[in-house]
């Protein structure tokens, strides 16, 4: 018997999700469903109705197309757009109670309400995409044109998930987050289905292309094979490092555990650690690289999964901004503007100008969003052992993680992380390019000159120090209220420090309590590892 093709899995998939969510609204206002058992209850009665009829409107179209051999059913332009229109609605109407709560306190059945609305948005654009109408859904000879890039395209069914897990959080038990995930698990495969053997080749399988070693990147081998190229190693400003931390070869958990618990000073506690080669058996460093542009785009479907980046060089600068941007957007706007217009990475990459705008993707939550790259690296062994207390102040200690926290940090050179602390002990691993990192003791907050409330954001535990003026790296940025002055600058520059340059296969060890500075020499990835 021949098993589904992707796109006909894809299909039931969506159809099953469509008389999932009416069957639950249904139950909700015939009161089948007592309170408490779904938390869409707290939408109330006419967002309820109005969700359910689109449901089931959607419902009855996939069994029309599925009892018409997916080929004659036709959307009229008015009830189509009527549809979306509803749709569209709910979501907005949910996604405005975001602004009214603290996201921790925002009740779920908000988010709950933005995801089931964007599934069915989803799944009724999926019955108007040619991936679907048009042919039979175990052909799996179709066109990749069929993938059409009109608002009925792969680009819209992208984005209409991605934008749910980043804005929503993909709220829901029985669907949700993990829905999502196969949703666009089955979409990826079924559009590589469509794909030329050669170009899908080239995009899953970055590291089986011809090298040369020792050969420079992205030149053509003598028989014509083109050499993929890696991200730009060039570093247009290079700080030197003069109060080296102390750094050791790959350690045990044992030697780890043994460094926190014998600190030189028991009033300061366990200080920073370079760990070399930490991580070099990550496949993100060997089997799948992610110094290939190539290699992220595979895995972001061809660039156009979805991230939120920062604009500007650091947080607390005049003008910075955040925005939503494809991956491959981010790519070529920011990361390598060498990319701009090319279907393939077979050019040396270059480093952007100083007049581009910088952007940053940090602190973000990636390997939630893409499990494809979270399969690439490995949670450090460190971050299982028994770390000890903020050593100066038990309030910042927070509550016991159940498992580390995971942070993305990719960008081009110069991103700039400003001075400041975290309440969680910290393993940062460095994974493609170079990063400087400058310390600052615990014992030394008072002369941090830590910043409060700015526009109602807590911003306590940001230094209004910015290492890069005091040491003439960068200009003064403008428009900047309380300034410290030169008498601030020169106080704090006797003020004792670490500092260290991160190398791809790099871990550093950040203890709680310790300010931090980082800046980003060359294209960086890092990958940081709260825990407590």
């Amino acid at each position: 018997m021949m098993s589904l093709s992707a796109k006909a899995e894809l299909f039931e998939f969506c159809a099953q999700a469509t008389s999932e969510i009416q069957i639950e609204c249904d139950s909700i206002s015939t009161g089948k469903d007592q309170p408490g058992e779904s938390s869409l209850v707290r939408c109330g009665p006419a967002l309820i109705e109005l969700l359910s009829r689109q449901a089931s409107q959607i419902y009855v179209y996939y069994q029309e197309l599925r009892s018409t051999n997916f080929s004659t059913i036709k959307l009229p332009p008015e009830i189509r757009s009527l549809t979306l229109k509803r749709l569209d609605d709910i979501i907005s109407i949910a996604y405005s109670k975001f602004y009214a709560f603290i996201f921790k306190d925002l009740p779920i059945c908000w988010r709950q309400l933005y995801t089931d609305a964007a599934i069915l948005k989803f799944c009724f654009k999926l019955l108007g995409s040619t991936c679907i109408l048009g042919h039979a859904l175990n052909d799996r000879s179709a066109s990749s044109k069929q993938f059409d890039e009109t608002g009925n395209g792969l680009t819209e069914l992208v984005k209409i998930l991605d934008l749910t897990l980043i804005l929503a959080g993909a709220a829901g038990e029985k669907r949700g987050r993990k829905w999502i995930h196969r949703a666009l698990e089955l979409l990826d495969v079924a559009w590589r289905e469509t794909q030329p053997p050669t170009d899908q080749m080239a995009f899953e399988r970055p590291s089986k292309r011809k090298k040369l070693e020792g050969a420079p990147d992205s030149v053509p081998a003598s028989d014509g094979t083109q050499i993929e190229s890696l991200f730009s190693k060039a570093e247009p400003f290079t700080p030197p490092v003069k109060h080296p931390i102390r750094h050791v070869n790959h350690v045990s958990m044992e030697e780890f555990q043994a460094h926190m618990d014998n600190p030189q000073d028991s009033n300061l506690g366990p200080e920073p650690l370079v760990i070399r080669g930490a991580i070099d058996n990550w496949p993100a460093l060997t089997t799948n690289p992610w110094n290939k542009p190539s290699y992220l785009l595979s895995r972001t479907f061809d660039g156009r999964r979805l991230v939120p980046i920062e604009i500007g060089r650091s947080y607390v600068d005049e003008g910075w901004g955040q925005k939503i941007v494809a991956f491959g957007e981010f790519l070529r706007e920011y990361i390598d503007p060498s990319l701009k217009g090319q279907g393939s990475f077979g050019e040396e990459t270059t480093v952007a100008s100083e007049n581009e705008p910088i952007a940053y993707l940090a602190q973000h939550p990636l390997f939630t969003q893409l499990p494809a790259l979270r399969n690439d690296i490995l949670i450090p062994d460190y971050c299982y052992t028994a770390p000890p207390p903020h050593p100066t102040d038990p309030g910042i200690d927070q509550p016991e993680l159940d498992e580390p926290l995971l942070n993305a940090w990719f960008g081009p050179p110069g991103t700039i992380t400003p001075l400041h602390n975290d309440p969680y002990h910290n393993i940062l691993t460095q994974v493609v390019g170079r990063k400087y990192l400058r310390l600052y003791s615990p014992l030394d907050t008072e002369r941090m000159r830590a910043r409060g409330k700015e526009n109602g954001v807590e911003m306590g535990n940001t230094s209004l120090m910015d290492v890069g003026v005091v040491e003439g790296w960068d200009a003064m940025p403008e428009s900047e209220e309380d300034q410290p002055s030169e008498e601030d600058f020169a106080a704090f520059e006797k003020v004792p420090f670490l500092d260290c340059i991160l190398e791809p296969g790099d871990a550093l060890y950040i203890p709680i309590g310790w300010w931090h500075y980082v800046r980003g020499l060359s294209v960086s990835f890092s990958v940081s590892f709260w825990w407590n």
